[in-house]
């Protein structure tokens, strides 16, 4: 017989277990009906994996309601129903390496090391909405939500709005009826015109891609869900007879057929031999990919990647014991927008960002976004007090993706922002300038254009001015003793060390670092000058064209145009930025400091004459500058992304996303030592 303790101590575990069975259903109804979610992902699975723990430590406590037991929630609208031919069920989760390869040691101990020796299908987890495609002999039949896993909703009108989703499968198909699993999604490209539509036509803006996808599956009007930017990533097979009537053995050969019946398959994944595999690609997907994707994951998907060891593990529950979700950190969060600031940038742009409560995302603590320019504050309704979501991927600066509109005081919502009219550092009345969006401030002399456009002069790919930081700068604007760029040239050892926290030795490198930048090419030069729209390969492209400093000086608009790769708006800034008295003041300035005013000719070469090529990673002995000089050097072009027309990536150490994309699309990848063999061929 249980102790009055003990049965107090159960009845207590009895109440934590109805409340939240209570919660979790709530957060389902939210989720899957009402497409509104209020509890975040990572505060789900909490309450989820605490309510498992219960159930497994206390079997006595599990109910025959238990959201453990079942898929999602009841469809509950006007839809038809339908039956899927086998349930779509859930995923359990890992949220370490460590979870996951408890995992493996699970299914090993019922199917054996065979599991070990299939290895694993590694594939995106996409965060959309699930449904399921049914075809008769090829031919789309119906199209249905995931519902309660078992029975969904009929969405079949809306579904095939989708243009990516094949009325007909491609190629040759098992006769007789399957269904393709898959996921409806939205591109964040897709979801912010969307929204910037729905601001212009005076509508309230949707919350996130996940919700705006989810909710137009089930629109009654199909032309309604034709107006939603819909995607779709095939990802399963199921059909009545099970996985062993299906014309493939394994999980990578199931993903390779659905692409060739036309079914769009996400990108990134990969077939592994081990689990160890396995891991390095989780944390190359968290780490690096997923800064680059134009989608929402919220994690991978493990398979066993033998459809007939699928079969001998079987389901547990409401879970495949087959697969199991490695979840990463949230990258997507909510907080409040505290305040919209700017600053004011080198070229006098005046940039906007997020003041947040913080809020940690990915790991990180954010308390600032980025929010681009004022046309997209506008587009996305943004307003100081609103919640808003905010994502982070990688080393990606936070950006707010839109306001919660649901959250938004609907009595006494927050005024409109209105974006300044002068400029916060001088006063000086703002311009619109060329790109959407932004606004400038155009004096010359303005103290915060100067302190950016310093710190960007004394930069590595500029003059590389070493011990010139952004502390350092600031010091001596402070002290009146530089005012711009020339100013540097003049500056002793006598007054820095006058400075706080100035040594003598200090001083000496420093005027000796500043006399050493004068023999910087012209090229380095104009980056360093910081004139809009040039970045470091336009500047080495109009120092080679021109040659010296006179020459572009006196440059038309036309003149500028006829150097290959500059287009209109570049060439006008150009223009604009040397027609300016004080920029040409400037620049005499720096010209009787001693400072380069020509492009050294580059030795003629030609081995690489005609080659595209783009760098990644750390390089054995060359500096990424030294590299694409050498490049265009003999030839040869530098760009900063992969495409199907890069002739070779040069990849080094701790190579990322780009030698991925390379393989991708079947571009030659060398290392330095094949350069360097290369060049030196062509020279000979």
């Amino acid at each position: 017989m249980p102790t009055r303790n003990e049965e107090e101590e159960l009845a207590a575990l009895a109440a934590r277990a109805g409340t939240l069975r209570e919660q979790i259903e709530q957060a389902s109804y939210e989720y899957y009906v009402l497409d509104r979610p209020t509890l975040s992902d990572a505060e789900y699975d909490r309450l989820f994996r605490e309510l498992q723990t219960l159930e497994r430590e206390h079997p006595e406590l599990r109910t025959e309601d238990s959201p453990t037991l079942r898929v999602g929630a009841e469809p509950q609208s006007v839809l038809p129903k339908h039956t899927h031919l086998v349930p779509m069920l859930s995923l359990g989760n890992a949220f370490s390496d460590e979870e996951l390869a408890e995992w493996e040691e699970r299914i090993v101990r019922l199917a054996g090391d065979e599991v070990r020796h299939a290895g694993y299908t590694a594939e995106l987890k996409i965060d959309g909405a699930a449904v399921s495609l049914t075809y008769r002999d090829g031919v789309l039949a119906t199209g249905a939500t995931r519902g309660n896993g078992t029975v969904g909703e009929d969405v079949t009108p809306n579904l095939r709005t989708i243009r990516e989703i094949p009325l007909r499968l491609r190629g040759k198909v098992p006769a007789g009826v399957l269904e393709i699993r898959g996921e409806v999604y939205m591109t964040y490209t897709g979801f912010e015109k969307m929204n910037a539509e729905r601001v212009a036509a005076g509508e309230p803006v949707f919350a996130n891609p996940r919700n705006s996808a989810a909710g137009a599956l089930r629109q009654l009007d199909p032309k309604m869900t034709a107006k939603r930017p819909l995607r779709f990533f095939g990802y399963a097979v199921a059909v009545p007879e099970g996985a062993r009537a299906l014309p493939f053995a394994s999980q990578w050969e199931l993903l390779e057929t659905l692409a060739s019946w036309g079914i769009p398959v996400a990108p990134h994944r990969r077939r592994c031999v081990t689990l160890d595999d396995v891991h390095a690609w989780a944390h190359d997907v968290e780490q690096v990919q997923r800064a680059t994707l134009d989608f929402a994951i919220d994690g991978a998907v493990v398979k066993v990647d033998s459809l007939a060891l699928q079969g001998e593990l079987g389901d547990v529950g409401r879970e495949p014991r087959w697969a199991i979700a490695r979840k990463f950190a949230p990258d997507i969060a909510e907080t409040t927008l505290l305040d919209i600031k700017v600053n004011v940038g080198r070229t006098g742009s005046v940039n906007p960002y997020a003041e947040l409560e913080a809020v940690e995302i990915g790991g990180a603590t954010v308390r600032l976004a980025t929010l681009h320019n004022f046309e997209l504050i506008r587009e996305k309704d943004l307003r100081p007090g609103d919640r808003v979501q905010v994502k982070r991927a990688g080393e990606v600066i936070p950006q707010v993706i839109g306001p919660v509109p649901d959250k938004r005081d609907a009595t006494h919502p927050p005024a409109p922002y209105e974006p300044p009219t002068h400029c916060p550092a001088c006063g000086t009345p703002l311009e619109p300038g060329e790109d959407r969006g932004m606004l400038y401030c155009r004096n010359f002399h303005c103290p915060a254009r100067q302190l950016e456009g310093l710190v960007h002069f004394a930069s590595r790919g500029a003059m590389d001015i070493r011990g010139l930081s952004y502390a350092r700068i600031q010091q001596l604007l402070e002290a009146g003793l530089v005012h711009d760029a020339a100013d540097l040239y003049d500056l002793t050892v006598e007054q820095l060390v006058a400075l706080e926290r100035f040594a003598e030795k200090s001083a000496e490198n420093l005027v000796q670092a500043l006399a050493e930048s004068r023999a910087q090419p012209l090229s380095r030069l104009l980056f360093g000058l910081g004139i809009d729209f040039v970045g470091e390969v336009a500047a080495r492209l109009l120092a080679r064209h021109f040659g010296t400093m006179d020459r572009l000086l006196n440059a038309s608009v036309d003149d500028v145009l006829e150097v290959r790769g500059v287009g209109e708006t570049m060439a006008r800034s150009v223009v604009d930025w040397f027609a300016d008295p004080e920029a040409r003041q400037l620049v005499a300035r720096l010209a009787e400091r001693g400072l380069t005013m020509h492009e050294p000719s580059a030795a003629a070469g030609t081995a690489l004459k005609g080659c595209t090529v783009v760098i990644t990673g750390t390089l054995p002995t060359l500096t990424r500058e030294q590299a694409t000089e050498l490049v265009e050097a003999h030839g040869g072009r530098v760009t900063s992304s992969v495409s199907r027309k890069t002739s070779f990536l040069l990849a080094g150490a701790d190579a990322g996303s780009k030698l991925t994309k390379a393989t991708e699309y079947g571009v030659e990848i060398i290392d330095e030592a094949e350069l360097l063999r290369r060049v030196e061929a062509g020279s000979e």
